[in-house]
């Protein structure tokens, strides 16, 4: 029996083994302290633009509100935007695909799926709360592109859920009903 709301979504013989969420913590990360100590001197530097500006009469000093407002961002914005991402999101795992699920403001809902095959490279960060990535995407940048990987992110029933990737990949859950 398919599970409600899934009715047209997963193909014949497709079952659901595993639902679930990630933890919506905010995580502190190196790249996370770079972006807050540049975002702080920016809007450091706005700051002492403004009150500058400001000695010189007239409300030409507003326009460092753009750069400050910026600076902030940059500075708060990355520690909370990936948090609130991840409280948007719910997981999915089935016997043929991994799905994410998103219901993000102003963006709407999407879902992606991903196949998972024989060969498809797991990588697994275990730990009380575990990471598992089965698909990857490149984003472009300015001197190329860089590798993301994709997948269940922050879960704390890990080693369960790889277990089940793991399954699959050996065709344990083929003819699942």
């Amino acid at each position: 029996m398919t599970a409600p709301g899934w009715e047209n979504l997963l193909d014949p013989g497709e079952t659901i083994l595993w639902q679930g969420r990630p933890d919506g913590a905010i995580v502190f990360k190196p790249t996370s302290i770079i972006t807050f100590l540049f975002g702080l001197a920016f809007a450091g530097f706005a700051l002492f633009w403004m009150v500058m500006a400001s000695q010189a009469g007239g409300f030409f000093w507003m326009f460092g509100l753009i750069h400050f407002s910026v600076g902030v961002g940059l500075a708060f914005g990355g520690f909370y935007y990936d948090a609130w991402r991840r409280r948007h999101t719910w997981y999915t795992l089935s016997n043929r695909r991994g799905f994410i699920a998103t219901d993000m403001p102003f963006v709407g809902r999407r879902l992606k799926s991903y196949p998972i095959e024989s060969d498809t490279s797991l990588d697994y960060a275990a730990g009380p709360l575990a990471t598992i990535h089965f698909a990857h995407e490149y984003k472009k940048t300015k001197n190329g592109s860089t590798r993301h990987g994709i997948g269940f992110e922050r879960i704390p029933e890990g080693d369960k859920v790889y277990g089940l990737l793991r399954e699959i990949q050996r065709g344990e859950h083929e003819n699942a009903s």
